[in-house]
């Protein structure tokens, strides 16, 4: 959607402490102070509500992040889980523009930070797209956040076979719940071409239920890798990464 010119872009964000910033030239504010930023809105809850808030334990992050819908916390769940982003912050500010004659407002979902540079992520259901308002809210956003050499991306629902994998894969995502004796283990017992039935039962030392656990947490950590775009099964080939 082409929207025109899109003039004197400021950007307003909380710090931690959550008081406002004074409200600021969208290229004058530096990447790392809006990463650091504390969640623009705060929790709503309210009887008959039709989303789900809450917070999800980030192993990126090391700390909870923010999300107000399941779809969002699938986006977080596949941030949490590529090895390209290093940061994550939800909510991390708001936008205004001069868009058609008119002040504009918007407040992203999500900025991650990568090893490709900042991504700006906004969540939305595919059945809400091609409403006008919503298209044209991204269209713009978009262009402020490109025209500062920032990436931008609206994303929808995942296919369900890899969001379920990661989902399940989070499960074991914490790092200190696996001894260095336990992985290396896996590691060395592990080796290309191997199915994940077979991994389990190869691991010496360790009971096959532990073993898995460990070829779980190379898989979320990355060390391992397998086809993640058909459902988790015994028959899963496994590889290292490279």
């Amino acid at each position: 959607m082409e929207v025109g010119s899109v003039e004197d872009a400021t950007v307003s964000h909380r710090r931690a402490d959550g008081e406002v910033e004074e409200e600021r030239p969208w290229g004058t504010v530096g990447v790392s102070e809006l990463s650091q930023a504390a969640p623009w809105r705060t929790f709503r809850w309210y009887r008959g509500q039709r989303h789900y808030s809450g917070t999800y334990w980030s192993a990126t992050v090391g700390d909870h992040v923010m999300y107000e819908s399941r779809l969002e916390l699938a986006r977080l769940l596949f941030a949490d889980f590529d090895p390209l982003v290093r940061h994550v912050a939800a909510q991390p500010f708001l936008v205004k523009a001069l868009v058609q004659g008119k002040i504009r407002k918007h407040i992203p979902d999500y900025l991650l930070m990568t090893r490709e540079g900042p991504l700006i992520v906004d969540v939305k259901p595919k059945r809400r797209l091609e409403k006008p308002e919503v298209a044209f809210t991204f269209a713009w956003t978009r262009q402020v956040v490109q025209d500062r050499g920032w990436r931008y991306e609206v994303w929808s629902e995942p296919a369900p076979a890899p969001l379920e994998n990661v989902r399940f894969l989070a499960g074991y995502r914490r790092d200190w719940l696996f001894p260095g004796e336990l992985l290396d283990a896996v590691e060395a017992a592990v080796v290309d071409g191997m199915t994940l039935g077979e991994a389990a039962d190869r691991v010496a030392g360790f009971a096959p239920e532990l073993a898995r656990a460990g070829v779980f947490h190379l898989l979320w950590a990355g060390r391992m890798m397998t086809d993640l775009q058909r459902p988790l099964s015994a028959s899963h080939v496994l590889r290292r990464a490279a």
